[in-house]
């Protein structure tokens, strides 16, 4: 039996790892909960899986679910501070960091120091600070297990080739709700628009980052640390099917692909019964039900985003923390109807050029570095023309 801490786990990838373990009774316990501010669907999944501790961020909802809990002997806590502290439970034995963007930074520190290993969701934490991250991990003997689909298919791909070199590994992506579209389309599409993945069902800021292709340069980013690699070894295609979940090509210039239908269980399973597969009863792939499977070049011109995100792996430093934390603020802007779909890029470039660069930084340093660029990236979006918006 693995106990289990979920953070974020009102989220989309929270929701599904607890429908993995509530299919696994046997094998996993939900131990820890938190959730950022839903206090409803926190108190619902207390009640049905009977955590020792939840904690809600926004301690203004405290009362809400101490309340709502009162009758049972689950422990309520409430804020950031409160979920550094919980993940270094001796009891813990798998942490899911499935908490959106920069603030899964440092619960995720918190975690590995206490030798806890990580599924990890939150691939902001390696984009901002992966040479830390994996720093750590190697000094407390720590995994970590990547959850999302593309770098758990690059995992499985390795399994049993860990004396073959990599020469390449090939990370694909759907390529968005606006695939083959122009900048013309794209300057008027809405919020609404860009909420419709073609494939696969997830956060509204995720569900963004893929439509402008962040997401993916993200994960390029993720990936270089993950499987220390250099940036000329990652190579994004686009498969409009997400079938092939991505790949990695050896130095004899053989290929291993995984595939699988698009569902976010299975590298959920995957991470929390490593090395093991479980059965389960998912729905399985047919081939005659997809007779073409296809590939493209991503468009850079046109998804500048993913581009930016190589920009910033390449000069390295605190580059990619820059780009997190302007694309946090830019998607933010978005989503709230402030700014248009193409000025998300406009935002993240600008900040690449005027924010402080540091070439070795601490984590004191990249603390500072997303502080500095919230900041900037706010201000910045005040002051945008009328042309970046969705207003004419």
């Amino acid at each position: 039996m693995k106990n289990i801490a979920i953070l974020g786990s009102t989220g989309s990838i929270g929701t599904q790892a607890l429908a993995v373990i509530g299919e696994n009774p046997s094998l996993f316990k939900a131990y820890v909960l938190t959730a950022k501010s839903n206090a409803a669907l926190l108190v619902k999944q207390a009640l049905q899986f009977n955590p020792a501790y939840v904690v809600i961020c926004d301690e203004s909802k405290y009362q809400e679910v101490k309340e709502a809990l009162a009758n049972t002997t689950v422990k309520v806590l409430a804020g950031i501070h409160a979920i550094n502290d919980i993940v270094t439970q001796q009891e813990i034995d798998t942490v899911i960091t499935a908490m959106v963007g920069f603030a899964g930074l440092e619960p995720t520190i918190a975690a590995i120091k206490a030798g806890k290993d990580i599924a990890l969701a939150n691939k902001e934490t390696l984009v901002v600070a992966g040479e830390l991250i994996t720093g750590l991990a190697k000094q407390h003997n720590v995994k970590i297990l990547p959850v999302d689909s593309e770098h758990s298919a690059i995992y499985q791909c390795l399994a049993g080739e860990e004396h073959n070199p990599i020469e390449k590994i090939i990370l694909t992506a759907s390529g968005g709700p606006f695939r083959g579209k122009t900048l013309s389309f794209l300057a008027d599409v809405t919020r609404e628009h860009a909420l419709k993945h073609p494939n696969w069902i997830m956060g509204a800021k995720i569900t963004i980052d893929s439509a402008t292709l962040m997401n993916k340069g993200l994960e390029v980013i993720e990936a270089r640390w993950l499987f220390d690699l250099e940036a000329k070894q990652i190579e994004v295609i686009v498969h409009p099917q997400s079938i092939i979940h991505s790949m990695v090509q050896f130095e004899d210039g053989s290929i291993k692909a995984q595939m699988g239908l698009p569902d976010m269980k299975l590298p959920i399973q995957y991470a929390l019964a490593h090395p093991n597969r479980l059965k389960n009863n998912f729905k399985r792939f047919n081939f005659t039900d997809y007779p073409n499977l296809t590939f493209e070049k991503p468009d850079l011109e046109t998804f500048r985003n993913l581009g930016l995100a190589f920009e910033a792996l390449n000069t390295g430093g605190n580059m990619p923390c820059i780009i997190n934390a302007a694309n946090e603020i830019a998607v933010a802007g978005f989503l709230d109807n402030t700014i248009g779909f193409l000025a998300i890029s406009d935002v993240i470039e600008s900040c690449m050029k005027h924010i402080s660069f540091k070439t070795h930084p601490t984590l004191d340093d990249y603390l500072n570095t997303d502080k500095e660029t919230r900041i900037f990236a706010q201000n910045l979006i005040k002051q945008m023309p009328a042309k970046a918006y969705n207003l004419i």
